[in-house]
């Protein structure tokens, strides 16, 4: 039992033996466990407590690193924000105020938008805050700052008025508070126009009028063809209405009609160049309303919740006084000139018009942008251009030339032009020593003729025989009009003709056989030229006055077309006034006779200035056909020169070396068309002999040299005599010049051996002997030498006998005479016949002392001497005289 409980004892003892053993091996596991599990807990720890501060440094450094990369691009649209600004806002658009200066956009550029404050970013250049208005929208402000608000109506009309052409923007201001004190500064473009206030009450005509202005555009300017004004623009380079801003500053509540009105400006108003500046007035929301308000805790743009900005102060006071009366004596001053090349067609297009059934071009450009058109054919066939001098009458007939030399070649449009002022401006269509190109479709330049009616007359004459050429084939081909003809002969050369005449009183002034005929002339022109493509266009300063046209309507009624310029008086009908309130380079255009419902406001261009015209004369000069020829040149103030006469360049000697049966002696340069000379034949018949009037020295000179030259060039060397006898000191340097030229074929005689020249010839009288021409300079000189001489006959005898006598001799006298009077007692007295002077040229000598013996009728010629001018008279051709140029020196 013992042993039992013994066993027991020491079995259990053995259990708990091992028990415990195994019981300290887990604790010793455990404790271990315990050890490296707190081991990794403090790691743990540790490692946790080292996080934050490298998440953090990695936090850190990754913010920083999107802060420096938002900075840059933050900087960078600041930057092109700052560049989209400068280019919406360009110029004095977006300027800062030191310095602005206006800074109009160039043609049909759209005008952007306009500052009125900056964007504010810490560290970055201030971005310009930009508000749309012109062609854009309209702008309400509100907010308790009133000198902000202020500040910025001031900038936005400031800034506007200066990017636009003057006058281009119109102000109405609607103060009833301030009675507008607001707009104060901008009181200087009252004086132009520019700028009118309505008093308290006048809201609603206002408003009124503003509808009313959009009306008008959307239905005549725009017309269903364009969207807005500023499309318009766009698409022609044109911009006809200008924009209206109206300002509204306070006012009380707004009734049912004007909150109406109000309504339709919003909402069409932007697109018709009509624009509200709003502050204390509620406008309707709409997308072309912009909003700033103005508090004293800052300002924003687009209400109250919008882009907060810094608004800019306001322009200076004298800033805006100074502009406004810039701007203002620019508009009173009138408006530009629209360019030259708005008349013009493309150069691919040029001289592709026909003109068989009339001509049209553009003059300028109407009140709505569009062209305003000139035709001269059937209907209307001549026009009457007016106005006082320094109006532009040359630069309009300028800008018509070119309009049609561009779009007619020189097969369908021929142009002569006279200019009866003083002056050469219309010498640069001609050849000349600085250009040497001219326009292909002038025939003819007529310039500094004021003294010279009787050119004007030649040009009608040969206008005159242009109809009657052109009507006899018209009647050979059976038909009526200038088209018909051209489809039945289109080989002919049958252009239309323009003949340009500036101050065509001057033609018709007084009551001489000159102005009488050319009245004539004019008439039958007017009348009938129209059928035959011949257009008369007619410019004066005023036609009151006109002696030439008393009882004679029926010359005006033909001119149906009238442009009237600034000012001109008489060229529209008698009730019509339009001309007295146009601006400068600005014309009523009227193809009704001049009836109010007839009249077109044209802007002319600037075509008149020399750079401007050359261009377009050049290029049509490249373009000219091979055969085309320099317009004839006449300048009333030039002296010709023999050398460059057609006349004289034709003349030959036979080639026969035979003597010419009748040479021609050449006087000066007829005033006409032609560029003809003036030319005596001397065949042996009696009377053929040429008495030179008048006490100038050079003229008369000039008449005889050119004479002996000419005669000289048909006659081989040896053939002809020239006898040169000088008794006038002052005559001697052209005389001796001319001896020497005539070398062998010429004799000297003076005072003291005159007396043998007469003798010799006399006696030499007995058969047809060979040419000679006795050349006498002051022959009147001579009278007591001649008288003086012994024998039988005296020398005034035997000059007499040689005048009788000698032509058909073949010897001829081409005598000066320094009166004639004395002319008449070398002759033979008062009483004495005149009949062996078969010709004559009259120099300072008046109409009244050439008498009948000299002249057909009584009375003597209508002549007034004028200088280096000379009344031609021959027996044998003319009716009447025919007035002459004297050739300048030789050499």
């Amino acid at each position: 039992m013992a042993d039992r409980r013994g066993q027991l004892a020491s079995r259990v003892r053995d259990t708990l033996a091992e028990a415990l053993g195994a019981t300290r091996t887990r604790l010793s596991a455990a404790q271990a466990e315990l050890t490296a599990g707190r081991e990794r807990l403090a790691r743990v720890e540790r490692a946790a407590a080292a996080v934050p501060a490298r998440v953090g440094a990695q936090r850190d450094r990754r913010v920083a690193e999107i802060d420096a990369r938002y900075s840059t691009r933050i900087a960078e649209l600041a930057r092109r924000a700052a560049d989209a600004a400068r280019q919406e806002a360009p110029g004095c658009a977006g300027a800062d105020w030191a310095g602005w200066a206006p800074t109009p956009a160039r043609r049909a550029e759209p005008p952007g938008a306009l500052r009125v404050g900056t964007v504010r970013i810490d560290g970055v250049e201030p971005v310009p805050a930009l508000v749309p208005l012109l062609d854009a929208g309209h702008v309400h402000l509100s907010g308790d700052d009133r000198a902000g608000c202020d500040a910025v109506v001031s900038a936005l009309l400031l800034r506007a008025a200066g990017r636009a052409d003057p006058g281009a923007v119109r102000l109405v201001g609607y103060d009833p508070e301030q009675l507008g004190g607001g707009l104060a500064g901008f009181a200087p473009l009252g004086t132009a126009g520019l700028l009118t206030f309505v008093g308290p009450g006048g809201l609603g005509p206002l408003l009124d009028d503003l509808v009313e202005q959009i009306r008008r555009i959307n239905e005549t300017v725009l017309a269903g063809e364009y969207a807005s004004l500023r499309e318009l623009a766009a698409a022609t380079g044109r911009r006809p209405e200008p924009w209206r801003v109206a300002v509204l500053l306070g006012g009380d509540e707004l009734n049912r009609h004007e909150r109406g009105q109000l309504d339709r400006v919003v909402r069409a108003g932007a697109a018709c160049g009509v624009h509200l500046v709003v502050h204390g007035v509620p406008l309707p929301e709409d997308p072309t309303v912009t909003r700033v308000v103005a508090g004293v805790s800052g300002a924003r743009i687009g209400g109250s919740a919008g882009l907060p900005v810094r608004l800019d102060p306001p322009p200076p006071a004298t800033l805006v006084t100074e502009t406004c009366r810039e701007i203002a004596a620019r508009v009173n001053a009138g408006p530009p000139p629209t360019p030259f090349a708005d008349l013009l067609p493309p150069p691919e297009l040029m001289w592709r018009e026909d003109s068989s059934d009339g001509l049209t071009a553009p003059i300028g450009e109407g009140p709505q942008g569009r062209p305003v058109r000139l035709t001269l054919g059937d209907y209307p066939p001549h026009a009457l251009i007016g106005g006082p001098s320094g109006t532009g009458k040359t630069n309009l007939i300028f800008a018509w030339i070119g309009a049609l030399a561009a779009r007619y070649s020189p097969a369908e449009l021929e142009f002569y032009l006279l200019d009866f002022k003083e002056g050469v401006s219309f010498a640069r269509f001609a050849q000349g020593r600085r250009d040497p190109s001219w326009l292909p479709h002038m025939r003819l330049v007529g310039i500094n003729v004021n003294t010279d009616r009787e050119f004007g007359l030649a040009l009608l004459r040969f206008l005159a025989e242009e109809l009657r050429r052109r009507a006899d084939a018209a009647k050979k081909h059976e038909v009526t009009k200038l088209a018909e003809l051209r489809a039945v002969d289109p080989t002919g050369h049958w252009p239309r003709i323009v003949a340009v005449v500036d101050e065509f009183q001057m033609l018709l002034a007084g009551r001489d056989v000159v102005a009488r005929e050319s009245a004539d002339l004019l008439e039958d022109l007017a009348r009938r030229g129209r059928s035959q493509g011949i257009h008369l266009v007619l410019a004066s300063q005023d036609v009151r006055g006109i002696e030439a046209l008393w009882g004679r309507p029926a010359l005006v009624a033909q001119f149906t077309l009238r442009i009237a310029l600034p000012k001109a008086l008489r060229i529209l009908a008698e009730r019509n006034d339009a001309a007295q309130s146009l601006p400068r380079w600005h014309a009523v255009v009227n193809a009704e006779s001049g009836m109010v419902e007839g009249n077109e406001v044209a802007r002319i261009p600037s075509a008149s200035d020399w750079e401007t015209w050359s261009g377009l004369q050049h290029r049509l000069w490249r373009m000219r056909p091979a055969d085309a020829a320099p317009a004839r040149l006449f300048d009333g103030d030039a002296i010709p020169r023999l050398a460059d006469a057609p006349d004289f360049r034709t003349l030959a000697a036979p080639a026969d070396g035979s003597v010419p049966r009748s040479p021609v002696a050449l006087l000066g340069e007829i005033i006409d068309v032609q560029s003809r000379s003036a030319a005596l034949r001397l065949p042996r018949a009696p009377g053929r002999n040429l008495a030179v009037l008048g006490t100038r020295v050079d003229e008369a000179c000039a008449v005889l040299d050119a004479a002996a030259r000419s005669l000289a060039r048909q006659h081989p060397p040896g053939t002809a005599r020239f006898s040169i006898a000088c008794l006038d000191a002052d005559a001697d340097p052209i005389a001796r010049a001319l001896y020497d030229d005539l070398a062998d074929d010429a004799a000297w005689y003076d005072e003291e051996t005159v007396g043998e020249l007469m003798a010799e010839t006399a006696d030499g009288l007995t058969g047809p002997g060979s040419p000679h021409y006795l050349l006498l300079f002051a022959v009147d000189a001579a009278a007591g030498a001649l008288a003086a001489r012994a024998g039988r006959r005296t020398g005034l005898e035997q000059l007499r006998r040689i005048l009788h006598d000698g032509p058909e001799r073949r010897t001829h006298v081409l005598a000066w005479w320094r009166g004639v009077a004395r002319m008449r007692a070398d002759l033979g007295g008062p009483a004495a016949r005149t009949d062996q002077i078969g010709a004559w040229v009259a120099l300072d000598t008046h109409g009244g002392e050439l008498g009948s013996s000299l002249y057909p009728g009584t009375g003597g010629p209508d002549w007034y001497p004028r200088p280096w001018r000379g009344l031609f008279f021959d027996r044998a051709v003319h009716r009447t005289g025919q007035v002459i140029i004297p050739y300048g020196p030789s050499r």
